[in-house]
């Protein structure tokens, strides 16, 4: 199926890794051009070299930390004089807290993490925004985690602020819907990123067995018997972003396997 993504302009959070690498790597393959945010710049050449080589499309890179919001702003600049034109495709992609509860914590817990996962998010979608409303075409595309549907005991400062992005974009997509921008948050649940991996050693650590142990009792709980493959995430995210995803909007999409029990 050809997505009809062939020149479109992407900027991706979180590129480097994981997530955020799997959708620069799937839009590159479908002709996007695309470039790659994170905070370490030799990191990002290397994988950026590495999603051009692979074509069609082209992938550069900028170096930013999404806690610093003016170099996050700078950093846009940047990226459209390397694409060409204005960011068309934006995926909101933020690294987690560490594993913790809720009750208790200092504020500055709460300020640091909302700082980064949060405003950044916020402040990076109204800096591109206005292009995309005046062109009526344009795609946000948030991620998120299934904790936003059914919270997890040990992530109580990832299920708050995830959350929060999830109303932020439900409102915002009910704004710009009109003007051709879609707005719409993945749920990723178990999917094999270095994420995960430090979950499951946190989650060892807890319970005195090992990260193996830890990882095959999360995957008892998951219906596909398996993690997720990056290589699918990337998948859904190209579609939602090409035009022929332009009637989803608003939407929350879970990719977990079916691990999450309610409807």
């Amino acid at each position: 199926m050809d997505l009809k993504l062939t020149g479109r302009r992407a900027l991706i959070c979180g590129g480097s890794s994981g997530l955020g690498r799997a959708v620069a790597a799937a839009l590159v393959q479908e002709g996007a051009h695309v470039v790659l945010l994170s905070r370490n710049a030799e990191t990002l050449k290397t994988v950026a070299d590495e999603l051009t080589v692979a074509g069609p499309g082209r992938a550069h890179f900028v170096a930013a930390d999404l806690a610093d919001h003016d170099a996050l702003l700078a950093a846009v600049d940047e990226a459209e004089r390397q694409l060409g034109g204005p960011v068309e495709i934006l995926l909101n992609n933020t690294g987690g807290p560490p594993p913790s509860g809720v009750s208790g914590l200092d504020p500055s817990v709460w300020r640091e993490h909302f700082e980064s996962m949060v405003l950044s998010v916020f402040r990076l979608t109204d800096r591109v925004l206005p292009a995309m409303r005046q062109a009526g075409w344009g795609r946000i595309l948030n991620v998120a985690s299934i904790t936003v549907v059914e919270p997890s005991a040990v992530l109580g400062v990832s299920n708050t602020l995830r959350a929060s992005i999830a109303a932020w974009a439900k409102t915002l997509s009910n704004e710009v819907a009109a003007d051709g921008v879609t707005v719409n948050t993945l749920l990723p649940g178990r999917i094999d990123t270095p994420r995960i991996e430090r979950l499951d050693k946190a989650a060892a650590e807890r319970t005195g067995a090992t990260p193996e142990q830890a990882r095959a009792e999360a995957v008892r709980t998951i219906p596909a018997g398996r993690l997720g493959a990056t290589e699918e995430f990337g998948a859904t995210a190209a579609f939602l972003a090409s035009p022929l995803g332009a009637y989803i909007t608003g939407s929350l999409i879970r990719l977990d396997g079916g691990a999450i029990k309610s409807i």
